[in-house]
């Protein structure tokens, strides 16, 4: 840990030289404030959304290293539901944070609310993640920041319970053979899967792969194919195949119900894989199956590095937004950052070394690179429709199964976004 602070200190001091030419490079109405009168920064602020990781963890140690020479870091963790309501006060009160780690499906709200200077104003280079993961950071052909990384969504399964109870897991290959498995698992005694659909943007994160894969479109929630995939979620509870606390388990809950050891299946992230080699039991990965077989399209989860609007000293502002964003997802850093966090790197050619390093990452290379953005086909309007899911939702698992109930959920929701 101490030689990665290093680094991250030598990196940093090195751009210090470098990125004040490079921020104020750009023209941008988003650059009211600057000047070349602006002060010099004594302390700098970075908002992240991982209250998880107090003052003392190594992540905190890991950012304040990224202060630019003669500066000060003060990190603050803001809970993820929280963080664009908090920023939207500190645009408005002058007071916003250097650098903020925003949940990408936020970043076009962000920007289409003038919360956000572009990356070129900022001298932020977008040049290096792959372009299915950048693509959240993107509103109307203008760049707003990089993704810190990235993770997304697999099937884990429970090995054990699965020869136990006589499933090949290599005959799972669709919704059938998965309900199929699920059926024999049940009839075993043991419990079937656990999934996340807790109300929110993070419900409706677990719910994609399921409402995708069934071949529905985002454009279009009422749609036959989303309402084959609230039902059968809604069936799992109503034929006790999952828990009925499902529909208010968080991803930490659910999880937390699969390493009991008593559940054969858990839909849940990547950043649970180096956790998922440490059981007792034998806990493997295989993608989400599609409904009608094939893998599932799965989103693409992790925060983007953004700059926000700075109303005072701007130029300065951005020019340490620049040197911190380098300093943790710059070329040669993103493996050294995403290691702290369980995420990848969103660089491919960063991610291949990331994954040649350590096995545990191989079943999970195809799903981050096939994996989509959730705002890439609506933008701004993915916060009124993610609600409009996650609401569907909800209703379908305490609907239990009944068809009626889970269809009219999914024609309200088409209905309440028109």
């Amino acid at each position: 840990m101490n030689s990665k602070r290093t680094l991250a200190t030598a990196a940093c001091a090195a751009l210090a030289v470098v990125s004040l030419a490079a921020c104020g490079s750009g023209s941008s109405d988003n650059s009211a404030g600057s000047s070349g009168s602006d002060k010099a920064l004594s302390t700098v602020t970075f908002w992240d959304p991982y209250p998880q990781y107090d003052d003392s963890s190594d992540w905190a140690k890991y950012v304040e290293a990224c202060a630019p020479a003669g500066t000060t870091l003060k990190r603050t963790a803001v809970p993820n539901g929280d963080v664009l309501n908090s920023l939207t006060t500190a645009v408005k009160e002058g007071t916003a944070p250097d650098v903020v780690l925003l949940d990408n499906p936020a970043v076009p709200d962000a920007a289409a609310s003038g919360l956000l200077v572009d990356a070129k104003t900022a001298g932020i280079d977008t040049s290096g993640p792959d372009a299915n993961l950048a693509g959240p950071g993107t509103v109307d052909g203008v760049s707003y920041g990089v993704p810190i990384g990235a993770n997304t969504l697999g099937l884990y399964y429970n090995a054990d319970i699965l020869k136990k109870d006589g499933v090949d897991p290599a005959s799972i290959k669709d919704w059938a053979s998965l309900d199929a498995a699920l059926a024999k698992v049940k009839a075993g005694g043991d419990g079937g899967i656990t999934f996340a659909g807790i109300s929110g943007e993070e419900g409706t994160f677990q719910f994609l792969p399921w409402f995708w894969g069934a071949g529905a479109k985002l454009q279009d929630p009422g749609s036959d194919a989303a309402v084959a995939a609230g039902q059968l979620v809604s069936d799992w509870i109503g034929k006790g195949y999952a828990p009925k606390s499902a529909a208010t388990d968080n991803q930490s809950a659910s999880w937390d119900l699969f390493l009991t050891g008593k559940y054969a299946f858990a839909e849940n992230g990547s950043w649970f894989a180096k956790a998922a080699t440490e059981q007792k039991f034998k806990a493997v990965m295989m993608p989400i199956p599609a409904k009608d077989g094939g893998a599932a399209p799965v989103p693409t989860g992790g925060e983007f590095a953004v700059a926000p609007l700075q109303k005072k000293d701007a130029s300065a502002h951005y020019a340490a937004a620049n040197q911190i964003i380098d300093c943790l997802v710059g070329s040669g850093h993103q493996v050294k950052t995403d290691d702290q966090l369980g995420y990848f790197a969103a660089s491919a050619s960063e991610r291949k070394a990331q994954i040649d390093s350590d096995p545990m990452w191989g079943p999970w290379a195809n799903a981050i690179t096939s994996a989509q953005g959730r705002t890439s086909d609506l933008g701004p309007d993915y916060t009124a429709t993610s609600g409009a899911v996650s609401t569907a939702e909800q209703a379908a698992l305490n609907a239990a199964g009944d068809a009626g109930s889970v269809k009219k959920a999914f024609e309200d929701a088409a209905g309440s976004l028109q």
